[in-house]
């Protein structure tokens, strides 16, 4: 469930925002509000990262693994980012698999930030996309 709190609540602020607007008589604003949370509702949801990997057979398969948890706003920034190139990479969602959490934290002086990518033997917290796409286009 702990996934798509963030999500559900866009959901939730989507039909209060969108209903309350239409009900003051203004219908199209709500419409338009609601489009919005609903779209930031997908944007915060698992869906639109690829499948969940355990960090044991991230880290075997010897793909660049990207650490990530739904709501992360970097986690996403970088997701759109990479488009196609996604695939090329395991991805192990934090809050899943307890490994993955313990592999961040080993990497980010003891804390859970992420997105944490590690190809190879480079790993960089919160990296910037451009350097994220090549490590992938390397693979």
């Amino acid at each position: 469930m702990r996934l798509w709190q963030v999500s559900l609540m866009f959901v939730v602020l989507a039909g209060v925002l969108g209903v309350v607007l239409a009900s003051d008589g203004s219908p199209v604003a709500g419409a338009v509000v609601a489009v919005v949370f609903l779209a930031a509702a997908f944007g915060y949801s698992p869906l639109i990262y690829p499948r969940h990997t355990p960090a044991a057979e991230a880290q075997a398969s010897g793909l660049p693994i990207v650490y990530w948890r739904p709501g992360c706003p970097f986690c996403l920034r970088l997701r759109l980012s990479l488009l196609g190139r996604a695939r090329h990479a395991k991805w192990v969602n934090i809050w899943r698999d307890p490994e993955g959490a313990a592999a961040v934290r080993a990497i980010a002086d003891g804390n859970e930030t992420v997105p944490t990518v590690v190809a190879g033997l480079a790993a960089r917290v919160n990296p910037a996309p451009a350097w994220a796409r090549t490590q992938l286009r390397a693979k």
